[in-house]
């Protein structure tokens, strides 16, 4: 994933840089504010990002590829562990790493867990990013900044606020500033690498943790089986997923009573998948139970999830 160097470029820039952080830190909202529109799914929910999406940010100088890694965290379940894995690949294989820290929350044990882990990280500059900066007051904006620099050595050190732009423009500053010299990587106007149907399934996802609470948020996963254009009719597609869960108790939570919740979820999916293809969409959501498939090697690697 390294970029080349390409030394025939005149000052052009282009690599990859990836966010790390803890669960629920705003690393998927800072991408998605970078690249200018939503390439990965956001939710209060810790642990959203399952896989390393890539979003990439096109300037007239600079080509920079954001890597969204999940939060990093001690896990639980096989699943827990193969994110875990993602991330710390990850970190070998980019050109920078930003360091994402919550403006808004005191620095925890899982802060410094994460720094201890990156100050193994050699020859790769890692940018601190002190996110949420709008929900944090001055002070406590300038604490934090003093607090983060204590975790270790940085390249830079930035407060930014996805939320409202502050200083995200800087952020992607700071991280192109350490990429290599070289060509663009990837077509002008592409904003993601990931294929339409995984970000199909993201968004259906996305719409399903809406208002879920304790356990049941990590238990759900989506696949999307087909995408068709609806025969006869030019401006219908047609798409089909599933929607899996653990437990037939928790069928019943998505289901919700006389399938209300289910046909909110399905309502807000298809609009988020409408705008994604640019068309109308009917969507076809069906729901499984798949006992612990976090935990079960076989049904991690049918929903996507590889050693």
């Amino acid at each position: 994933m390294r970029a080349p160097a390409d030394t025939t470029t005149d000052g052009f820039r282009s690599g990859f840089a990836c966010f790390i952080g803890r669960p629920n830190v705003g690393k998927s909202t800072l991408m998605n504010a970078l690249v200018g529109t939503k390439v990965a799914i956001t939710s209060s929910r810790p642990q959203t990002t399952r896989r390393a999406i890539r979003g990439i940010v096109h300037r007239p100088d600079a080509q920079l590829i954001v890597v969204d890694t999940p939060g990093l965290h001690k896990p639980k379940t096989l699943l827990g562990e193969r994110l875990d894995s993602l991330v710390r690949s990850t970190l070998t294989e980019v050109d920078a790493i930003g360091f994402c820290v919550p403006a808004d929350q005191p620095v925890g044990p899982g802060d410094r867990f994460i720094a201890r882990e990156l100050a193994g990280v050699k020859r790769t500059p890692i940018v601190a990013i002190v996110t949420k900066t709008d929900l944090a007051t001055p002070q406590q904006v300038a604490e934090q900044l003093l607090a983060v620099g204590r975790l270790g050595e940085f390249a830079d050190i930035v407060p930014c606020s996805a939320a409202d732009g502050f200083q995200v423009d800087l952020v992607g500053d700071l991280l192109i500033g350490h990429l290599p010299a070289g060509a663009p990587l990837y077509p002008e106007g592409d904003l993601t690498d990931e294929p339409e149907q995984v970000l199909m399934a993201e968004l259906i996802r996305e719409a399903a943790l809406e208002g879920v609470r304790d356990e049941l948020p990590h238990s759900i996963a989506v696949v999307v089986d087909d995408v068709a254009p609806r025969e006869g009719r030019g401006d219908l597609v047609d798409v089909y997923a599933h929607l899996f869960v653990e437990r037939p108790s928790q069928k019943g939570i998505i289901i919700g009573h006389k399938g209300e919740r289910l046909r909110a979820v399905g309502a807000a999916a298809r609009k988020q998948i409408e705008a994604l293809l640019g068309t109308r969409v009917y969507l076809d959501l069906r729901i499984k139970v798949l006992k612990d498939w976090q935990r079960d090697p076989k049904q991690l690697r049918r929903l996507g999830f590889y050693d």
